[in-house]
């Protein structure tokens, strides 16, 4: 296995920037290249009073989460080392998705075990990596399907058809064991015949046959994928969670004036310096959601009561305040929120993200201030693209590089089926047309003399000639194009190995497709890649 470090386009200029350490101290706590980081965040964390949890009931919350999704010795293991008061965290996560969802969400996690691990022999104390999935979101579009690549080089979506109004958060979606079946079968139809598809689609009907919702799925799959490293799972939409996290709702709702114009303030400085907010600040905006009647509500202010935009609910503060400590598991947090109460719950010393994520998170550094916190540290997840033998060898007889598959795939291609004109074809078509306009110029001319009505007319034929001409000469490159159909397929399955739907590779494509691919103990490959923490991306030549 070879790895190589390779650019690759991000598109977050800001997440970009706190990697290369611009704007750092503006915009966030920490500067990522400071060696220093780790031990002031320790010390932070170790400060007597922090807002947080409880530490031994969250254990035994997570216990019980883990003991049901993710059940590994190694995740026990974790839970029994963060009971210790002097343990920290290091935590990532995504919404759930299907499969697992994209590639990226299997590098978040190997991030935060690696993360977990360095910071820990650094900082000479246990550091355990944590999971945060969330499942209280309610893009049940973003998380109902993912893609392979087929044998016959198609980018299929496999897809959960839904059956309810995508308005509930995505744990209180029930999933009927149909469905299941139903989604795993489509998935075995696009999968090409390996020797592990077997045994994936044993594991996936194991594992799916029990889960309730899509976040059960998700946790159940990445148990297994990642349970053997000690990774500890939290679905953010658990009741017994929610329940931990009553005092923090209350304060974001108590202080909720005072958090918004926190929000404000730090989207203002983001757009002094030059950059777009990831996460917009809205004035009035809450920053909180409630599930009132199965929809999830994102919650506004107006004439001093919380209410959602249509006024299907309004409620005051005493009232939202009295909803908190009666029913907890109504309340959820939107993309400024979270991190905050991500950050009550676990002793965060480092949150792993993807740059668009560090990007956002900038908005909220204010509103951690308010709370009695601070930012932890960012790291940006790893980053790759899985480079088989036979695209390699494909890339190298075409002479293509990386750069070239990422920004000119279209142009290289173009220029190499002209080469394949040995005949100079679309030359000669080019000169000919150019050759008959030069021919028939003088003819416009004294036609226009004799009458001026017949220069339109003949203009007209001569577009109709030189159409006629190139529709020839478009025949003619498909001609070629077919003489080299099996070629042009190899050019084809590089692009679509590499930027399927145009998109880099870990955005798209299932890890259980890789799998199927590479085998089943692709994982332990992808954990013995030596970590870079610095968001680098890189090419695993597989």
């Amino acid at each position: 296995m070879n790895v190589i470090l390779q650019s690759l386009r991000k598109g977050s200029v800001l997440g970009e920037d706190y990697v290369r350490g611009e704007h750092a101290h503006e915009l966030y706590e920490y500067d990522l290249g400071d060696q220093k980081s780790l031990e002031r965040r320790a010390s932070w964390l170790d400060t007597a009073n922090r807002p947080s949890a409880d530490r031994h009931e969250l254990v035994e919350v997570l216990r019980s989460y883990n003991e049901s999704y993710n059940h590994d010795p190694a995740v026990q293991q974790s839970l029994e080392t963060l009971k210790k008061e002097s343990s920290l965290v290091v935590v990532g996560g995504q919404q759930s998705g299907l499969f697992t969802g994209s590639l990226l969400v299997v590098y978040k996690a190997a991030t935060i075990i690696h993360a977990a691990r360095l910071s820990s022999q650094k900082l000479g104390r246990e550091v355990v990596p944590v999971f945060w999935i969330a499942g209280e979101d309610h893009d049940w579009d973003e998380a109902d399907h993912t893609y392979v690549l087929t044998s016959e080089l198609e980018v299929r979506r496999v897809r959960m058809e839904a059956w309810h109004d995508g308005k509930s958060s995505v744990s209180q979606v029930n999933v009927p064991t149909q469905k299941w079946q139903d989604v795993i079968t489509e998935l075995e139809k696009v999968l090409a015949d390996s020797e592990s598809k077997t045994e994936i689609l044993n594991i996936l009907r194991s594992e799916l046959s029990q889960a309730l919702n899509l976040s059960d799925g998700f946790a159940r799959l990445l148990g297994r994928l990642f349970g053997r490293y000690g990774l500890i799972l939290v679905d953010s939409a658990d009741p017994a969670l929610r329940r931990l996290e009553r005092p923090m709702f209350k304060e974001l709702i108590e202080r909720n004036d005072e958090f918004e114009q926190a929000y404000l303030s730090a989207a203002a400085r983001i757009e002094a310096a030059g950059y777009d907010q990831q996460a917009q600040a809205v004035e009035g905006a809450a920053n909180l959601f409630y599930i009132h009647e199965g929809q999830r509500l994102l919650l506004y202010k107006q004439d001093g009561k919380f209410m959602d935009r249509r006024g299907t609910l309004i409620l005051t503060k005493e009232e939202l305040l009295d909803l908190v400590e009666r029913c907890p598991e109504r309340f959820s947090n939107n993309v400024l929120t979270r991190p905050l109460m991500q950050d009550y719950l676990f002793p965060v010393l480092q949150a792993v993200l993807g740059l668009g994520e560090v990007a956002y998170w900038a908005g909220t550094k204010d509103g951690f201030d308010i709370a009695g916190m601070q930012m932890p540290i960012l790291l940006p997840r790893m980053s790759f693209t899985l480079l088989d033998p036979v695209t390699k060898k494909h890339m190298q007889q075409y002479g293509l590089t990386f750069e070239d598959v990422m920004e000119r795939f279209g142009l290289c291609k173009e220029a190499w089926l002209r080469e394949q004109d040995t005949l100079g074809m679309d030359t000669l078509f080019e000169q000919s047309k150019a050759d008959f306009e030069k021919l028939y110029a003088p003819l416009l001319e004294r036609l226009g003399q004799l009458q001026p009505g017949l220069t339109q007319l003949g203009e007209k034929n001569q577009s109709k000639i030189v159409e006629q001409i190139t529709f020839l000469q478009t025949k003619t490159k498909q001609t070629i194009a077919q003489q080299n159909e099996a070629e042009l397929r190899r050019w084809d399955r590089i692009y679509k190995t590499l930027f399927p739907l145009d998109r880099p590779q870990e955005r798209v494509y299932n890890v259980f497709y890789m799998l199927n691919r590479f085998g089943l103990d692709w994982i332990d490959t992808l954990m013995s890649v030596e970590p870079d923490l610095t968001g680098a991306h890189r090419i695993i030549e597989v």
